[in-house]
């Protein structure tokens, strides 16, 4: 795409972005303050771009339909896992809070969550350019969010990598009922909403690929090798990417089930 606004409008007219608050926050917060300076003429390219140790910045249109179906409202407490750029904390801020004025008197909040210190330091310059984190309206932690997370309870949970089976525990223990978490397990993105404690409703959308996610405690024992495996694995997937939206075989979800890299 050669704009912001182009790239917009295509998500608007395939369908992922509907809700006025996120095709705001979309228009708010620009993608091209959260990439690498070599990528800033790709910003609004349809595809993930690579933010260093293996990781991208997400594909636009992946953001907006987990961000449809997470349902981010004014405030609630929301936890972002997996910053990376920043840049779908930042959206989340703009969305549930829009208003200034009104977010300070929110009792709600982003909390964001990294495990990749480099990454964590990225996120918080590119969250700064927007006084997020300055003024309090984003909590920015780095650590293994698989085993812990911040403390309180949330009422939207999101996550930007892939668990091989299922979501962590501590993700559905931390969730108040009522509350959604959007997550990719395996190839699909799933949703996840709590209906009471031990009671769940799910429900599986299909066709995507992401970088896995990835437990601290299991990349220490198993060594440099399987992080360079991971990265092997993100790399494909960029490669991928690009091969994908070379021949435009992109599909809206009515037709058929898409694949989308991350």
């Amino acid at each position: 795409m050669d704009s912001k606004e182009a790239l917009i409008q295509s998500l608007v007219t395939e369908g992922y972005l509907k809700t006025p608050r996120i095709i705001e926050a979309f228009r708010a917060i620009d993608r091209a303050d959260f990439v690498l300076p070599e990528y800033r003429d790709e910003a609004y390219g349809n595809y993930p771009l690579p933010i260093g140790n293996g990781q991208t910045i997400s594909q636009p249109l992946t953001i907006a339909f987990m961000l449809e179906l997470l349902d981010p409202q004014p405030g609630e407490n929301i936890l972002d896992i997996g910053a990376g750029s920043g840049w779908q904390t930042a959206l989340l801020v703009r969305i549930a809070g829009s208003d200034p004025a009104m977010a300070a008197d929110m009792s709600g909040g982003v909390t964001a969550v990294e495990r990749i210190k480099s990454l964590c330091d990225f996120a918080k310059n590119n969250l700064d350019k927007y006084g997020f984190v300055e003024s309090g309206r984003v909590k920015l932690c780095c650590f293994d969010a698989t085993a812990e997370i911040p403390e309180g309870n949330y009422d939207k949970i999101i996550a930007a990598a892939a668990a091989p089976r299922d979501i962590p525990g501590v993700w559905r223990e931390k969730l108040r009922v009522g509350g959604k978490i959007v997550a990719p397990v395996g190839g699909s993105i799933w949703l996840f909403i709590k209906k009471s404690d031990g009671g769940w409703e799910e429900k599986e959308f299909p066709g995507f690929a992401f970088v896995p996610l990835i437990q601290e405690s299991r990349m220490k024992k198993s060594g440099p090798r399987k992080y360079f495996n991971f990265f092997l694995v993100s790399c494909f997937l960029l490669l991928a990417s690009a091969m994908i939206l070379s021949v435009n075989e992109i599909y809206t979800s009515v037709k058929r089930a898409p694949v989308f890299i991350e």
